[in-house]
Order: structure tokens, then C-alpha cells, then sequence
């Protein structure tokens, strides 16, 4: 029931995505194959499983609810290649948008946190990473959760770990109309991103590093309550982690970037179907 419940709330995901933007390449732009949606639906999920693109062509197709949804016969599913194809054709704005629409499914509150970690590069193939001379071993990811359901709001991935404080800026400020406040720890800590919150409505609750007695103010005038539940983000990554593993599979750095933020759609599903 909670795989058939996933599929469906994929699905409409996707479909509706597809409905808002009809012209977005998706499926083959030679107009051959499936519509895009079911594309979508497939990688949706392929993560969701856990599974390679041959492993869930072959379950897929074996599973007479999940053909139905997918409005498939047994002998129409795609080859695995023409679903790497399609993957490797979906720009990030794309997952980006169904990301918003995975988490607004979560009833999201008022509160967000920021947060970052890294995630492993070292799934690739040695010889690919030999070959194309990358030294760059981990992905830094910033995420803004809302604190209420745990949803993921937004995501952002970088090769070259920039400083907490520029991603932070960006992915907070991208985000003011979602969020009425936001907490983040001494990382964050920006006394121009501080303003710029607070003129777009936003309720800055980051602390502050401790360089003069002034500072120490400003950290016990914070709202512990709000700021506590700062831990909501570290909470949504360890979850994530745990059910998708800390390494990102896809070799090339563009793809990587796209299945985090897909990963981080299936989760908040997963939360969705959870309630």
C-alpha cells in the first residue's frame, strides 16, 4: 500500500508539472516514446526503490497497480537506457520545481532552517575519476527544511564548498515568501543577510559569533524555542542519509547535483505518506 500510495502521489506530481510547462523536453523530442510524466514518475520511483535503471524497469513492468497508474502495458516500458536518456535530459529546474511541489504536499509551516553537509563523490568509478582528473571528493549541500514537517524546501549543491554564508544568502533570500522566520547557527552568521530578512518579512534567528561582549547579547535575546528546533535540518539529513546513503551515484557533477535534489523530493513524499 505505502509503494501504490508513493506512486500516485508521484504521479500527480508530475503530471501536473508537465500540465504547467507542456513544452519542457522530457520524454524523446523526436515525439517518440511516452509522455514525460511517466518519465518522471519512473526516476521518482528508481530512488524511491533504491534501484538501478534496469532493476526498476524490470520491477515496474512486473507490477499490475503500478502499470495501471502509469497507463503501461507490460511490453511499452522504456528501455533502461532511453530512462537514463530522459534523466540526463531534465534540466535541474525542472526537479527543482517538482521539489516545491513535494514539499508543499508536506502542509510546510512558517518557520525554516538552514543547514549543510556533505555528501561522498567517490561512487564513481575510480577510472572515471582517474580519467577526468577530479579531486573533488565531496558535494557541500545547504538545505532549508521546514521545522513543522521536516520537509526539504529548498537545496543547493556545490563542487567547491563555498562559505556558509554566500549559499546561505542565496538560498534564504530565494525562499522569503515561504518562511516567516529562520533559524541557522554562527555559520550563517551575516549581519547583511540579517537585514535583507528582515526587509523581505523574514524573522532572522541566527546567532551571532562571538567577538565582543555585544555579542553574547545578541545570542540571549534570540527565541530559543524557534532556535531550537534548528535541529529539524540535521534531523531531515541524518534521514536522508540513512535511507539513501551518504554518496551520490550519478558520475558526472551535473547529474549529481540533479539526484540530490530528486532524493530530496522522494523524501518528502515519503514524509507526505508517512501522515
Amino acid at each position: 500500500m505505502p509503494l501504490f500510495r508513493f506512486v500516485k502521489q508521484a504521479a500527480s506530481l508530475a503530471q501536473k508539472r508537465c500540465a504547467a510547462s507542456p513544452t519542457a523536453v522530457v520524454s524523446d523530442p523526436a515525439g517518440n516514446g511516452f509522455a514525460g510524466w511517466k518519465h518522471l514518475t519512473l526516476h521518482f520511483l528508481r530512488v524511491h526503490m533504491d534501484a538501478t535503471y534496469r532493476e526498476i524497469v524490470d520491477w515496474a513492468s512486473e507490477m499490475d497497480r503500478i502499470r495501471a497508474v502509469l497507463q503501461l502495458a507490460r511490453t511499452e516500458f522504456p528501455a533502461p537506457s532511453t530512462l537514463w536518456r530522459s534523466f540526463e535530459r531534465v534540466p535541474t529546474r525542472i526537479w527543482r520545481q517538482l521539489l516545491d511541489r513535494s514539499a508543499a504536499v508536506c502542509d510546510p509551516g512558517e518557520h525554516g532552517a538552514l543547514d549543510a553537509t556533505f555528501f561522498d563523490r567517490e561512487a564513481a568509478s575510480s577510472h572515471y575519476v582517474d580519467r577526468s582528473d577530479r579531486h573533488i571528493r565531496t558535494l557541500k549541500t545547504t538545505a532549508l527544511v521546514d521545522t513543522e514537517s521536516c520537509a526539504v524546501l529548498d537545496v543547493h549543491c556545490s563542487a567547491h564548498w563555498p562559505h556558509d554564508t554566500q549559499v546561505g544568502r542565496r538560498v534564504a533570500l530565494r525562499n522569503t515568501e515561504r518562511i516567516g522566520s529562520l533559524a541557522g547557527d554562527k555559520g550563517y552568521d551575516d549581519q547583511s543577510l540579517r537585514e535583507a530578512l528582515r526587509s523581505n518579512g523574514v524573522r532572522p534567528l541566527i546567532k551571532h559569533r562571538l567577538f565582543a561582549h555585544y555579542d553574547h547579547a545578541h545570542n540571549e535575546r534570540l527565541d530559543s524555542e524557534l532556535y531550537g528546533q534548528r535541529w529539524m535540518a540535521e534531523s531531515a539529513f541524518s534521514a536522508i542519509k540513512r535511507r539513501y546513503g551518504s554518496a551520490v551515484g550519478p558520475s558526472a557533477w551535473y547529474r549529481q547535483f540533479r539526484e540530490l535534489v530528486l532524493t530530496a523530493a522522494v523524501y518528502n513524499l515519503e514524509q507526505a505518506i508517512k501522515e
